[in-house]
């Protein structure tokens, strides 16, 4: 009965999930050409991506938005859940489900909601910067545009990082907390010493999974590159520039071994940040 009952999702597993990644593991072993046709050419595809300038160029970028992004995020969402942990009024719940509402908003519906806002002919924040006398701010532009994105997934995962630490803290005895008041201590010194270490392994676990989402990046971009199509180039991201690669350029082949390459540098990266924070996390 054991069988039967996950024999649909079995079958779903291996026809979507199992079935293509082999089949975009054989199309990365495989080069095709015009001249010299398609043919079986091992890691070639590998070697080219680990050496091409434009997917580094994307993984750096994305690195570098992940370092400042990330602590920013999760800061937010930890002291948004430390809050609506101590406060037990009414207005817990609705803070709780304001910070969390963005969530719930496709990533899609968000970035071009925010690709309006931000857009520097017909956006409000232009039109109010104008009006307060702050001159044109064009969001989009070389230097802003990494700010803007980061805006973009800060406003929408904080609360979902918030509500996954918060459930931690639920998860805490409260016989922790009146101990720490008979010993004299207050709310931060609670927090700080208290709180926030008995909630590591959701911290790590929460981190961990956002630094796999920056690494793959692509739906805010890739929304955002009909506006400022001059900012963000098809190499942006690597997971964009595996999907320009594909679907601009018919580059399928590469555009997988891109893919794959993209997913070992998410798995190591992974492996490493978890086995550096293992012990002092408490996971395995």
């Amino acid at each position: 009965m054991g069988l039967l009952l996950v024999t649909p999702f079995t079958l779903l597993f291996l026809a979507f999930l199992i079935a293509p990644l082999c089949y975009a593991f054989w199309l990365s072993l495989r080069t095709s050409t015009l001249v010299g046709g398609d043919h079986f050419s091992w890691f070639a595809n590998y070697k080219q991506a680990f050496t091409d300038p434009q997917f580094l160029s994307g993984v750096r970028r994305v690195v570098l938005f992940g370092l400042v992004q990330i602590p920013v995020m999760l800061a937010l969402a930890l002291v948004g859940a430390l809050i609506i942990d101590e406060v037990t009024s009414r207005l817990a719940k609705v803070f709780r489900m304001t910070l969390f509402m963005p969530y719930a908003v496709p990533a899609v519906i968000g970035a071009l909601m925010w690709g309006f806002l931000y857009s520097p002919t017909f956006g409000p924040v232009n039109s109010i910067s104008n009006a307060l006398g702050l001159g044109s701010v064009n969001l989009l532009s070389h230097n802003l545009m990494l700010t803007s994105l980061g805006n973009i997934v800060t406003w929408q995962w904080t609360g979902y990082n918030m509500i996954v630490l918060y459930a931690a803290l639920q998860g805490l005895p409260r016989e922790v907390y009146e101990a720490a008041k008979l010993d004299g201590a207050g709310q931060i010194q609670t927090a700080l010493r208290i709180k926030i270490p008995m909630v590591s392994s959701a911290l790590v676990l929460t981190l961990m999974f956002t630094i796999i989402g920056t690494l793959q990046f692509f739906t805010e971009p890739r929304v955002l590159e009909p506006t400022a199509s001059s900012v963000i180039s098809p190499d942006y991201t690597p997971n964009l520039y595996a999907y320009n690669l594909a679907f601009q350029y018919s580059e399928f082949n590469y555009s997988a071994a891109i893919s794959f390459a993209l997913g070992a540098v998410v798995f190591i990266g992974s492996y490493i940040f978890l086995f550096l924070t293992r012990r002092r996390s408490g996971l395995k």
